[in-house]
């Protein structure tokens, strides 16, 4: 008996012991940021300027401004939890080919931004995103764009402004939920710091909302993805299964090519 009680008082501090280290380190289980020196030049195969955007913490928010000169509009980009703006210029050149300008960001900590990063702090530099992109741009031209962790960033722009369109790619229901998915055992509800609810976002968006999503993305479940589309009122919605899909390289896909020509036309 005394065995036992030993056996399940070390358990117990391990699992004590394993839920502060999740609490105190989930910023490093949630992002992998790549930094970029100060002087790095981009290289982008279209015309664009670099910006900067100075939040009031004192966080410094590095971008791109790519100017196709379009009648059309322009797509705000939010990537995912990792990498840099210096890796997405296929992105540029998706978007570009559709005659669309684009704005991208780097979070805090990423590429040459700094600055403390928090949920909080990630919605506010996204408002300053935004408001940015007004200054060129009546409201009817912004399409919100957002990938992987990205989705949850332009799922909360979207439930407080009026922007054209929607687009997610492999969105998440909510951050809690698929932490929990990732890691059963941990009580992630109350560990977690970061919780970016899409679900209740979705709720209070009204423009149209397209939702592409890879059938064996083993990143963020598929399943995922259509309990949030599920969320969405109305019709004004579009689900796209990415059939043999993972989490990456939607875009090599006839039917993710074939969505976004329906979304970005």
């Amino acid at each position: 008996m005394k065995r036992l009680k030993r056996i399940l008082l070390v358990i117990g501090v391990l699992y004590i012991a394993i839920t502060a280290l999740a609490y105190y380190n989930q910023d490093k289980l949630v992002f992998m940021p790549s930094k970029m020196p100060m002087n790095h030049e981009y290289d982008f195969c279209q015309p664009f300027q670099e910006f900067w955007l100075n939040a009031e913490d004192g966080g410094k928010i590095n971008g791109i401004h790519i100017k196709n000169n379009s009648t059309k509009g322009v797509v705000l980009y939010f990537h995912g939890n990792s990498g840099n703006l210096s890796h997405l210029g296929h992105v540029a050149n998706m978007i570009s080919k559709k005659g669309y300008d684009i704005i991208m960001i780097d979070y805090r900590t990423f590429g040459k931004s700094s600055g403390t990063l928090t949920e909080e702090a990630i919605y506010s530099d996204s408002d300053m995103v935004y408001t940015y992109a007004l200054e060129t741009y009546s409201e009817d031209k912004i399409i919100l764009y957002g990938r992987s962790f990205g989705t949850g960033v332009a799922s909360a722009l979207a439930a407080k402004n009026k922007p054209c369109k929607l687009i997610l790619e492999s969105p998440f229901y909510s951050a809690v939920s698929l932490g929990q998915h990732r890691f059963p055992f941990l009580p992630i509800n109350w560990l977690s710091k970061f919780r970016f609810p899409s679900n209740e976002y979705i709720k209070k968006s009204s423009c149209p909302i397209y939702i592409f999503h890879g059938k064996d993305d083993r990143v963020i479940p598929f399943s995922s993805s259509k309990k949030l589309f599920d969320e969405i009122k109305g019709n004004n919605k579009k689900f796209y299964t990415i059939e043999n899909a993972g989490h990456n390289y939607l875009q090599d896909y006839k039917t993710f090519k074939m969505g976004l020509t329906e979304a970005l036309p």
